[in-house]
């Protein structure tokens, strides 16, 4: 099974939660070969690109809408199999992205500019994780 999108049910327990200090979003991050645009073949560039390379589209896109919400990318990085964990499963790319607040999140989430950019996200990726983590204090 893949995972590209919060259901409603996650979303509800995400705001359940009631996080309303920094919350950092783990991403894991796994992505096609050949970047996938069936699905808004208006966004995709003239040429097919990887998996990797449409997500750059995405980043690209996103970083002015991310820093206007409040957030910011803390950390991104190359990955591949785990030290700790199933053999033969691993990752192409994680990120670290803040956010003052799971409001914050969800307001950057549903500008239509960041949905538009979506699009490159969804080509680009074969499967992802996104867990949002509580700042300590």
């Amino acid at each position: 099974m893949t995972y590209l999108a919060p259901t409603e049910a996650s979303a509800r327990a995400l705001i359940a939660r009631g996080m309303d200090r920094p919350v950092v979003m783990l991403n894991l991050l796994r992505f096609h070969a050949v970047a996938d645009y069936n699905a808004d073949p208006d966004m995709a560039p003239d040429t097919p690109v990887s998996g990797a390379e449409a997500y750059e589209l995405y980043v690209d896109g996103i970083a002015p809408l991310l820093t206007e919400s409040g957030g910011a990318v803390l950390f991104r990085g190359d990955a591949g199999g785990w030290l700790i964990g199933p053999e033969g499963d691993g990752w192409d790319h994680v990120m670290l992205v803040r956010q003052a607040s799971v409001r914050s999140f969800l307001s950057f989430a549903q500008d239509p500019a960041a949905q538009r950019y979506g699009a490159h996200r969804t080509a680009a990726l074969l499967d992802s994780r996104l867990l949002p983590v509580s700042v300590a204090d």
